[in-house]
């Protein structure tokens, strides 16, 4: 993870705690001003109560500053660590009791989230493993969660494809409507030509097709990083990967499948050479983790 990522995750994750409190109206909890007396301390665990990745010290390092000299609080497990078994204690806090009982939903569906994520982004990296191929996300997050759902997929070894429309470029089958594969190679040669003048410049330009034709009209234009491979089948993707290297451009142009892919058929993409595969599923269909946290006073 860069430094630049890190920053802005937590810059975001800040935003998002006072909000995610101001709408549980945290500083009010009617509850714990007649049930908890306000000197109260108390210790608390956070557990996780199944098998999962962890994703969250980013969190758990921010409230130790929003909360320094309020709350205490140690970390048991990193970013990125697997969880390998239930009732595996995740962190500790110690504090005023009536702040512990504030702040634990909110809290609890922020970790169950990055966890989830994490832990799902995982089970697809396994299956993979030893093929080459590299999990993706996309943009299919929770508006206003983006940076952290992808903070997320990282802390599950997956890695992220672009952050937004803003830097870089993937020309999609709209884009093209009504554009023939004739003049498929024309067309992307002028939008390379467009791309060239932009400050900064984009990460990468990326360029999604429907059909192994529209494939080999671009294959012949020299600049596009990535094509997309939407909703092919494996074989079709094989067919893709040897058009591609029997061009020599292998390592030049790298091949990305997409389109409603899951656990099932994710080995099988792998190996069919491609090297990226995009999943929304990683963080538009995302159990949470079971994570609770038990106070002892």
């Amino acid at each position: 993870m860069s430094d630049e990522a890190l920053q802005n995750d937590r810059q975001q994750l800040r935003r998002l705690w006072e909000q995610a409190l101001s709408e549980d109206g945290a500083d009010r909890d009617v509850t714990s001003m007649v049930a908890v007396e306000e000197s109260a301390i108390a210790q608390a665990r956070l557990i996780a109560q199944q098998e999962g990745v962890f994703a969250g010290q980013v969190l758990l390092d921010q409230l130790s500053e929003i909360y320094e000299g309020r709350l205490t609080l140690t970390s048991h497990v990193a970013d990125g660590q697997a969880i390998k078994k239930a009732d595996t204690i995740i962190a500790t806090l110690g504090g005023p009791l009536r702040l512990l009982l504030g702040i634990e939903r909110t809290l609890l569906n922020f970790l169950q989230r990055l966890c989830g994520v994490a832990t799902l982004t995982r089970r697809y990296v396994d299956a993979v493993a030893g093929t080459g191929a590299k999990i993706y996300d996309t943009r299919k997050t929770i508006p206003g969660w983006r940076q952290l759902d992808k903070y997320a997929v990282r802390g599950g070894g997956g890695h992220n494809h672009r952050m937004g429309l803003h830097d870089a470029i993937l020309v999609k089958d709209n884009h093209l409507a009504g554009v023939p594969t004739a003049r498929l190679a024309a067309t992307a040669c002028a939008i390379l030509c467009q791309a060239a003048g932009l400050r900064p410049p984009p990460g990468f330009i990326e360029f999604e097709v429907d059909t192994l034709d529209q494939l080999d009209e671009l294959l012949k234009v020299v600049g596009i990083d990535v094509i997309l491979l939407d909703n092919f089948t494996p074989a079709q993707m094989r067919e893709a990967v040897a058009r591609r290297d029997a061009l020599g451009l292998k390592g030049k142009v790298q091949l990305e499948a997409s389109g409603g892919i899951d656990l099932r058929q994710v080995r099988a993409i792998a190996e069919t050479g491609v090297e990226r595969i995009a999943v929304g599923a990683i963080t538009h269909s995302v159990p949470a983790l079971d994570i609770t946290m038990d106070i002892e006073t």
